[in-house]
């Protein structure tokens, strides 16, 4: 049997990981400043992090929700207090688009509606509806098109505005990330957010706050739509929530009500899940991960501002991207091949940022060295 070929590769096979840093397995050291997709929150192997799930998996590691686990509360007492949200609800779950699936059908059940704003350049997931709500044709399939789903441009205030005066009846819900990342690091203003809860509470919709990427502390607060001093409905989780174990979750406001059967999950919320989950948590509480976040990614947004040749660099905390001019167009896969260190892309010309909260001042000159000599040798090829 072969894999399924999806996947564009680099021919790396990654044998050993310690805090910020990889090892492949010719014992090559890369410095890891994309923490695959954005999942390593605390760094690669923490101590703490082994320790509890090792210490769990002696004990118990998995039975479904048919019965009682301490640690979902645990947890949910945890991710309440350092969230800001100790009177939301936990759902838990195993990835990103499960989470907005879930949101989007909970908003759905809540107001009886159908209609979901998602906006341009958005990415949601691969599962039915969230795929549905991603704007990205190539990967919506025809059984998941739907009517129901209506796009609108990406912080354009006066088109929200318009979409509910015409159909705000209709609208079931309205799903946005703080900070788009596939989509390139856009970060949704802060009016932008404000009007959505304004709009969402005048007609009765549901505001999810998809924070999958752009959530966790990544921002330099714990959830990036936070910037914008409003509460969404729904905050939808994964990535950086379990720092590689597949665990993702939503929190959702004390007005939306559940009933037994109306959502479910056979591996969300298992015991491993709940002991990475919370491990992450004490981290990032411990070593104060957050304040870590938005001073390092400071500096790093800071520094890149001072090359001429990249464009709008933008971002908040440690989720950064920047423009690449054409003629610099090499300069990702030059990071990775010359200088040993992996970074994220967007198209067409983007690079993406996104390492562990705990990456160090002195990881991030590593980067910025790199790219300032990429750049005086990419601009004496073009003078010759």
């Amino acid at each position: 049997m072969k894999l399924f070929d999806v996947y564009p590769i680099n021919n790396i096979v990654i044998d050993k990981a310690k805090g910020s840093y990889v090892w492949d397995d010719k014992g090559e050291q890369y410095l890891d400043l994309y923490g695959g997709h954005a999942v390593i929150s605390i760094g690669h192997t923490h101590p703490h992090y082994v320790e509890r799930l090792t210490s769990q998996l002696n004990k118990v590691g998995f039975y479904s929700n048919s019965v009682k686990m301490p640690l979902q509360d645990e947890l949910a007492e945890k991710l309440g207090k350092l969230s800001g949200k100790p009177d939301y609800q936990l759902f838990l779950v195993s990835s990103g688009a499960e989470a907005n699936e879930n949101a989007l059908k909970l908003a759905s059940f809540h107001n009886g509606r159908k209609k979901i704003i998602a906006f341009t350049k958005s990415f949601h997931g691969r599962t039915s509806l969230a795929v549905a709500a991603t704007d990205n044709p190539a990967i919506v399939a025809p059984v998941n098109q739907t009517p129901n789903v209506i796009f609108l441009p990406f912080n354009d205030e006066a088109a929200l505005e318009a979409c509910f005066k015409e159909q705000g009846n209709e609208i079931s819900s309205v799903i946005i990330e703080g900070i788009q990342g596939v989509g390139g690091i856009n970060v949704a203003s802060e009016s932008f957010l404000q009007a959505i809860r304004r709009l969402c509470d005048q007609y009765g919709a549901v505001f999810i706050a998809d924070s999958v990427q752009c959530g966790y502390g990544r921002s330099g607060k714990f959830f990036s739509q936070d910037y914008a001093g409003v509460n969404a409905d729904i905050y939808t989780m994964a990535k950086g929530m379990g720092n590689g174990f597949p665990v993702a979750g939503i929190i959702i406001a004390p007005h939306l009500q559940p009933k037994h059967g109306m959502l479910g999950t056979t591996f969300g919320g298992n015991h491993l899940a709940c002991a990475a989950a919370l491990a992450v948590l004490e981290v990032i509480e411990k070593e104060n991960l957050l304040q870590n976040a938005a001073e390092v990614g400071e500096y790093i947004m800071s520094e890149l501002k001072k090359i001429p040749q990249l464009q709008n660099v933008r971002g908040r905390g440690l989720m950064i991207g920047f423009d690449v001019p054409e003629q610099f167009k090499d300069l990702r896969k030059n990071l990775l091949w010359k200088h040993k260190i992996f970074t994220g892309e967007a198209k067409p010309n983007v690079i993406r940022l996104l390492p562990s909260l705990a990456l160090r001042k002195k990881d991030a000159d590593q980067l910025l060295e790199a790219i300032k000599e990429e750049i005086e040798v990419g601009a004496e090829s073009i003078t010759k």
